[in-house]
């Protein structure tokens, strides 16, 4: 029996020089691909474009010969198993019903072909053609063959739905790489991209399968458009002086660059190019789909989470034709807006693109959920929540998602670098060292401060010791903005930043340094239960609190918030085992550290023994200060200032003149009227501070002063290790207990510990400006402003009731007996 649509299909082939055979599919494959290398077709995407070229559409004229070479194409394709079979018939079918739309007969189709190889001189020589037109002509009229009539009614019974482009669910998704090439069948295979490892390794750097994940990853998470997004922001805010002055520093492609985004700032186009990153991770999908580099499963994966951005994005191919031609015109530093039609007019209006079917809708959503779950397992190691958090501050990281990538040396050096310049950390210290820079304390105390702030219950603006500035006070009353945000964010990712830049370093226990960033993840998921809290919490407290002589981070923050792409939303939110990265201090032990006042910095953790390096530091600050040398001297010198201190000596060899200033006086005109040792001299000038009362020395109780010395050199024998966790717990301990017996509150306290540091401060050159600081220092701590001054207004004083409102969230330190854990 003769099949019509291959008999009537072989005799237009013969109009193409090929001799009569029912079968238009039996080409030699060898020859077929040989034939289709002379029409300039080397592999399956120019053969994509091929066939939507095929067929015109958008008021385009019907161009014969592309349709009769769209028919050659289809059955050297399918000969050379570029096509499956049913797909080549389906495209000769549809090749055929086009024709058979346009042209009335034979001899109109015919004629048709005549003009147009009339209108092209005749260049491709004299092939047959003029023979083969009369030969089929006369089968025509006599009745012979597949006649005119009788392919139409072989069409209209076999009207039915083609399948021209692969339309199985899961290979619906290839239809948006058609930007690039039309895929005409899945599985990809060699055939698909000729010379695509060169082109790979030149135009992207990709040498492998690793380098590929590390691309698909970074285009999904990152790619062109964060950058251009935070530049566009910027432009918006300034004027156009400043539009222009920031083109002029820009120069070479970078230039160009500019000179495009200016003038669509200026123009008023809209500010979005996302689908330049969302397409290109498609089609790096598909060429890695091609090598055989990602699996199938893979390859489809990663387009469907292309789709998916896109589709959370875009409307429809339109909307995304214009948003990839931004992208292009930005990355290739000149305008091809006005070429958006030319560029996309097939896709967007041929009748046979695979742009056809509408763009919402085009992908069941089972298997958008399958690709989800497929890009958060790409990014479940605890390692890419170290990395979301440091490429905010160093965007280049983002590119290190996926497999892990070797580190360049010039990296390791400068990471190595920087952890000894600006850390003071060393690989010697080991992974442990690391918890320092992990300050739940801190995070408590911001909480606590915008918590009060949102009730109206901070301290007092007017201390002692005088008012705060204007600027940090400030900074103190907004954080009541922040009150429903937890504060560890802030500090997490600082030290996932310090984290990064060990891992880097390589100098470190990689192990260790692994169950540190599981740590990190573990406490984040405790504290938020997703990337929007997460990012909402950090954009609140970043524009509260932003870095010294740093730029604020809240624009990139924001952007990691709104775009669906950014890896903060693919991270695995699932919390296991809640282990932080260090140890988080009780409320009690927090506030007897915070005894120490400005004596010191604050302590926002607790103490860990040291390095040698820094022990070192310490045991000579130690002897410089205190002339001890062991733990055994520190134990007892401690428990010496707990039970006497320096408030003994104040109130058995100074109190006493108090009550007789006629002894006082002339035990000073004595030590004046002669030579004075170094002991007597520095009798001399606390006796004068007795005699002139000063900073209150004998109306104000100095224990403070013994108290803070005694959490300060805690501290240190802590980090020297002379003091054990639980000697130092048991300082802490009584700390705590001898203010609560000696003071009501931190004001009351803050000034015996001025009057204890000013007495007994040695004569000095700088005593005033020593003096002052510690005046302003005291007011920091007493009134919260700044906030990160010191912890007092955020602590109940040891002993005292409590006056605190309770933060809304968890992220407080145990021992809070208001907050429930």
């Amino acid at each position: 029996m003769v099949d019509t649509l291959n008999a009537w299909w072989a005799q237009q082939l013969v109009l193409c020089d090929w001799a009569f055979d029912p079968d238009p599919l039996a080409v030699d494959a060898a020859a077929a691909v040989a034939r289709l290398a002379v029409l300039g077709v080397s592999d399956r995407g120019e053969l994509g474009w091929r066939l939507v070229e095929t067929i015109g559409g958008g008021g385009a004229a019907v161009d014969p010969a592309r349709m009769l070479a769209g028919l050659e194409l289809v059955a050297l394709a399918g000969g050379a198993g570029w096509l499956s079979q049913p797909r080549a018939r389906d495209w000769a079918q549809r090749l055929a019903g086009e024709i058979s739309a346009h042209y009335s007969s034979l001899d109109v189709w015919l004629e048709a072909l005549r003009r147009v190889r009339g209108a092209e001189g005749w260049v491709r020589g004299d092939d047959g053609f003029s023979d083969a037109c009369e030969a089929l002509a006369v089968l025509e009229h006599e009745g012979d063959g597949i006649t005119w009539e009788r392919l139409g009614e072989w069409l209209a019974i076999h009207d039915r739905h083609l399948a021209l482009w692969p339309e199985a669910p899961e290979e619906q998704v290839w239809r948006l790489r058609a930007g690039f090439s039309p895929v005409v069948e899945w599985p990809a295979g060699p055939a698909d991209w000729a010379g695509l490892e060169a082109w790979l390794e030149e135009a992207w750097q990709i040498q492998g399968r690793d380098d590929l994940l590390r691309a698909l990853l970074w285009l999904a998470g990152q790619g062109d458009r964060q950058g251009w997004d935070l530049e566009a922001s910027r432009l918006l805010a300034l004027d156009i002086a400043a539009r222009h002055d920031w083109l002029e520093r820009l120069s070479g492609s970078e230039h160009a660059y500019g000179r495009v985004l200016l003038a669509f700032v200026g123009h008023g186009e809209p500010l979005e190019w996302a689908a330049w990153d969302w397409l290109r991770l498609i089609d790096l999908a598909w060429a890695g789909a091609c090598l055989g580099w990602l699996d199938d499963r893979e390859a489809t994966d990663f387009a469907l989470h292309g789709a998916d951005l896109i589709l959370h994005r875009y409307s429809d191919w339109a909307a995304v034709a214009r948003a990839y031609q931004r992208g292009r015109s930005l990355f290739e530093g000149r305008d091809l807006l006005p070429a958006l039609e030319a560029d996309w007019k097939l896709l967007l209006q041929s009748p046979v693109s695979p742009w056809h079917p509408a763009l919402q809708g085009l992908i069941e959503s089972s298997l958008l959920e399958r690709s989800r779950r497929a890009l958060h397992d790409w990014r479940r190691t605890p390692r890419h929540w170290v990395l979301a958090l440091a490429s905010v501050r160093e965007p280049e990281l983002a590119v290190r998602q996926g497999p892990v990538a070797p580190v360049l040396p010039a990296r390791r050096d400068d990471a190595r670098e920087y952890l000894r310049d600006t850390l003071d950390l060393h690989a010697d210290e080991g992974v442990e060292a690391l918890a320092r820079y992990w300050l739940p304390a801190q995070a408590h105390h911001l909480n606590q401060l915008a918590a009060d702030a949102a009730h109206g219950a901070l301290p007092a603006v007017e201390t002692p010791f005088g008012h705060p500035a204007g600027g940090d006070l400030a900074q103190r009353d907004g954080l009541r903005t922040a009150s429903r945000h937890s504060a560890t964010v802030h500090m997490a990712e600082k030290y996932a930043f310090y984290l990064q830049m060990a891992m880097d370093s390589e100098a470190f226990d990689a192990a260790g340094l692994e169950v540190l960033a599981e740590a990190l993840r573990g406490s984040l998921c405790r504290f938020y239960p997703d990337a929007r809290r997460l990012l909402e919490a950090w954009a609140s407290w970043e524009s509260l609190l932003p870095e010294e002589e740093q730029p604020p981070l809240s624009a990139e923050i924001r952007w990691h918030l709104e775009d669906p792409g950014s890896l903060f939303h693919w991270l695995d939110w699932c919390p296991g085992e809640w282990q932080e990265p260090g140890r988080r201090p009780s409320l009690p032990h927090f506030t007897a550290m915070a005894l120490v006042g400005p004596l010191n910095s604050a302590a926002w953790s607790l103490p860990q023994p040291e390095s040698e390096r820094e022990c070192a530091s310490i045991r000579d600050w130690i002897d410089g200060h205190y002339g001890l040398h062991a733990a055994t001297e520190l134990t007892e010198f401690l428990d010496f200032l707990l039970e006497a201190g320096d408030r003994q000596e104040y109130q058995i060899n100074y109190a006493p003149y108090t009550l007789n200033d006629a002894r006082l006086g002339s035990e000073i005109a004595t030590l004046e009227s002669g030579e004075c040792s170094e002991e007597e001299a520095s009798h001399l000038l606390r006796l004068r501070r007795v005699r002139d009362n000063e900073d209150g020395c004998n109306d104000t109780d100095m224990a403070a002063w013994d108290i803070a010395q005694t959490v300060d050199l805690a501290i240190a024998g802590r980090q020297l290790g002379w003091l054990d966790e639980t000697a130092f717990t048991r300082v802490l301990e009584s700390a705590h207990a001898l203010a609560a017996a000696h003071y009501a509150g931190w004001e009351e306290y803050a000034r015996g510990l001025y009057a204890g540091f000013s007495f007994f401060m040695g004569e000095t050159p700088e005593r005033e400006s020593f003096l002052a600081s510690f005046r302003q220092a005291l007011v920091a701590w007493l009134s919260g402003a700044p906030p990160l001054a010191g912890p007092w207004a955020s602590l109940d004083f040891p002993g005292a009731r409590p006056r605190h409102w309770a933060p809304l969230h968890i992220d407080t330190l145990p021992g809070d007996t208001r907050t429930l854990h």
